[in-house]
């Protein structure tokens, strides 16, 4: 060991003899002074401003654009071959080799010697980033720390597997720039060869754990991956293994081809380890965010617990559905299996399958490009863009005998069956997201864990809204459209239809009464009252003009429908356009209009009425929006384009703060039962969720969320809220940062050069 410190110690005072290894250290410095800076100096700026965020800690180094860690993997990319190239290239060069091989030091002890001077020289590296973590830390408030030294980890495990190529490199030839290129050249192929034969299932595992393109990635965002950090230790045991092989075949003087087999030899056991190393099974994770944020939530981790046994996701892929193809055809099925992750972490022997086959399904572009073509000859046009193999595609009748995926659309989707025969699917949507997130997914797996899923019905049979797509932009598309990813469907519920000329089947837990037109008769009426006295859920959504048909329905509860319509004046909305606010105790009951009145987003109502309501019914009773103090009953006008409104107490308007949502609740038997009574039906149609207003931060959908999560008892949505990062302040001023900035910028790098001047002239004055 004392001969490996020797040659150490040497390599070291034969590098920092040189200019080369204190300009890097110098240049390294200036770019990273400058980088940080420039962004903590937009931060400080911005909460200057009164401005107020989090997450101050992982934008400063985790930040792709900008983040101090991705800029220091750039210059490492040239930098470690600069350093690198001169390692054995030197002794071959000057013939200094000889004498390493004439005295008693095996070439093992050459090896691990020079590796080891490269190991204190990214030291030094490293040490220079953590006096920006060491002042980060003293003037952010709750700085990551964990997170970001996760982070340095990840930038010396680079350096190390560079400079173990570099040295490598640097043994097969006796001209530096030669090793130096042929470096750039083995990095540039390791980042390249995570593409290659990805339709070979073996060999795409083999050739995407070889790219070293990313490996810090998830170390730079503060998660320790087994599989990342055992990458890292088998390349530079590879690299250091082929360099003593090489030395080996230089001083005994040995044909390339004996060396050979020990090359195969050992590459072999190198990727067999990094194979075994990258198995699920095998993988450990940890994550040192103060929020977790690389980790499923809490809630989501207790839904994969309760999945034991198989789980087994299949994908089925359509061909002829080219628009979705990109996704996971078989060149990009490894980076799809990457959206699963998360959860193969805590479930590591879940199966992943993709399924290849062709068969009808709406695509109109296919049908544009290729009229006159039967279904099998646009399957080949589309094998041959994609370049895959028509081996891969089944037959259209095998799908239809293993699985019906006519209710989908034939498009692509996700089947996830438990090993008890249990499965639904998971599918993706038609937004600018288009993936599943967390929320959807584990909603689909609780629906594998639950007996009785919750399930809203939807009445109709009195002129309600639709709960299906037939165009109307008023129907209400968030209960079972599959495509949209906030539907019900999409959840966690299921959904039905419902009539009251029977009783309410049992397995209804939530009835959606919206904008009803006509009246119940008497059988629909005691229906309704034995669901209602079972203590069943309701949702009645109200509108202007149905007063009479609706506050027979309401009244039970205490509430009415106040007689007219709100209105209010503004001046570029017409009067009868609401916008209702959740009040400062909504969120006491629902979080989700806690948040909503945090960030102070609103409802919009395009012709609400106001409620009103007393407490004597035995019902619980809570404010959940309101509308403007300024608003009123209008009873009079009833054209807002043409006519003026104006306010007349004597028609019996008031102007007050209405609410125009309330949430009801009683205990019955062992069960607390639930009533959302809102004063208008359009606020939760498909035209105001879509729809966005200028300088209105209308959160529609999220009221909608809020009714049916409270309603399930918070089941479902599932509630995916993390911790807020708590690092959302920084302490420095205008003058304090212009000091630092003066500091890290000019008088750290000036330091590196005045010791590399010291160190010079002594050199000189010997």
């Amino acid at each position: 060991m004392k001969t490996v410190f020797n040659i150490a110690r040497a390599e070291l005072q034969t590098l920092f003899f040189s200019p080369v290894a204190w300009l890097i250290i110098i240049i390294f410095t200036f770019q990273c002074s400058m980088g940080y800076t420039e962004h903590l100096e937009s931060w400080q700026k911005y909460f200057a401003q009164g401005y107020k965020s989090s997450g101050v800690s992982m934008d400063l180094y985790a930040n792709q654009v900008g983040g101090m860690f991705y800029n220091i993997l750039s210059y490492l990319y040239l930098y470690i071959p600069l350093l690198t190239m001169g390692l054995m290239s030197r002794e071959f060069h000057s013939g200094s080799v000889k004498l390493l091989y004439s005295s008693p030091i095996n070439n093992a002890q050459i090896v691990f010697g020079k590796f080891l001077s490269m190991m204190v020289y990214g030291l030094i590296l490293i040490a220079i980033v953590m006096v920006y973590v060491l002042f980060s830390w003293s003037v952010i408030k709750d700085f990551e720390i964990r997170a970001i030294m996760v982070g340095v980890l990840g930038l010396y495990m680079v350096i190390l597997a560079y400079a173990a190529i570099g040295l490598f490199m640097s043994s097969l030839t006796s001209y530096q720039v030669v090793a130096a290129m042929g470096t750039l050249a083995v990095l540039a192929a390791l980042n390249f060869v995570g593409t290659l034969w990805q339709d070979v299932e073996f060999v795409r595992d083999i050739t995407y754990w070889l790219t070293i393109g990313g490996r810090a990635g998830w170390f730079i965002v503060g998660m320790f991956t087994s599989e990342d950090f055992l990458y890292f230790l088998i390349v530079m045991g590879l690299f250091l293994v082929l360099s003593i092989i090489r030395l080996n075949a230089v001083r005994q003087k040995s044909r390339w081809t004996a060396s050979s087999g020990k090359y195969a030899l050992v590459i072999s056991t190198a990727l067999m380890l990094g194979y075994f190393s990258s198995r699920p099974l095998l993988m450990f994770f940890y994550d040192a965010t103060s929020t977790k944020f690389n980790t499923l939530t809490p809630n989501s981790q207790e839904v994969i617990k309760k999945l034991d046994g198989d789980l087994t996701i299949t994908t089925y892929v359509n061909i002829l559905d080219d628009q979705n193809l990109y996704i996971a055809y078989p060149k990009a099925v490894l980076s799809d299996i990457l959206r699963f992750r998360q959860y193969t972490r805590f479930k590591p022997e879940t199966k992943l399958k993709y399924v290849y086959y062709y068969d009808s399904v709406k695509n109109p572009g296919l049908e544009r490009r290729y009229p006159k073509l039967n279904m099998k000859e646009k399957l080949k046009k589309i094998l041959e863009t994609y370049e895959m193999n028509e081996k891969l595609v089944v037959e259209p009748e095998v799908v239809r005998k293993q699985i019906d995926l006519s209710g989908e659309g034939r498009t692509f989707v996700r089947s996830i069956e438990r090993g008890n025969g249990k499965q639904t699917f998971l599918r993706i949507y038609d937004d600018q997201m288009v993936f599943p997130g967390e929320t959807e997914i584990t909603a689909a797996l609780k629906r594998l864990t639950l007996d009785k899923l919750p399930k809203a019905g939807f009445l109709h049979g009195h002129g309600e809204r639709d709960n299906t797509l037939e165009g109307d932009r008023n129907y209400n598309r968030f209960a079972a459209d599959k495509p949209f990813r906030y539907s019900l469907l999409n959840q966690g519920f299921d959904v039905a239809d419902v009539t009251l000329d029977k009783e309410v089947p049992d397995d209804i837990n939530i009835l959606v009464i919206a904008d009803m037109k006509v009246s119940l008769d008497t059988t629909e009426k005691k229906f309704l009252d034995n669901y209602i006295a079972r203590g069943g859920n309701l949702l009645i959504a109200g509108e202007t003009k149905r007063q009479t048909a609706m506050d027979e329905l309401i009244a039970p509860f205490g509430v009415r429908f106040v007689p007219g319509q709100l209105v209010v004046k503004g001046k570029t909305q017409l009067p009868d356009f609401i916008v209702s606010k959740p009040t400062a105790d909504a969120g006491d009951l629902i979080y989700i209009l806690g948040e909503m009145h945090k960030y102070k987003l609103v409802v919009t109502m395009p012709g609400a009425v106001g409620l009103d309501y007393s407490t004597d019914k035995g019902f619980d009773v809570a404010p959940l929006l309101m509308s403007d103090s300024l608003s009123w009953n209008e009873m009079e006008t009833t054209n807002f384009i043409d006519d003026t409104v104006r306010l007349n107490p004597a028609a019996g308007e008031v102007q007050k703060a209405y609410p125009t949502a309330l949430a009801l609740s009683r205990k019955v038997g062992n069960k607390t039962q639930k009533i959302m009574i809102l004063g208008d039906a359009d606020c939760i149609s498909n035209g105001e969720i879509s729809i966005s207003r200028q300088n209105i931060p209308a959160a529609n959908f999220s009221l909608i969320r809020s009714a049916f999560f409270w309603m399930s008892d918070n089941e479902v949505p599932i509630d995916v809220r993390r911790p807020q990062s708590t690092d959302d302040a920084i302490a420095l001023n205008k003058k304090s940062m212009f000091t630092s900035k003066l500091a890290l910028v000019w008088v750290l790098p000036g330091l590196m050069i005045l010791t590399a001047l010291i160190g010079w002239v002594r050199r000189r004055s010997r």
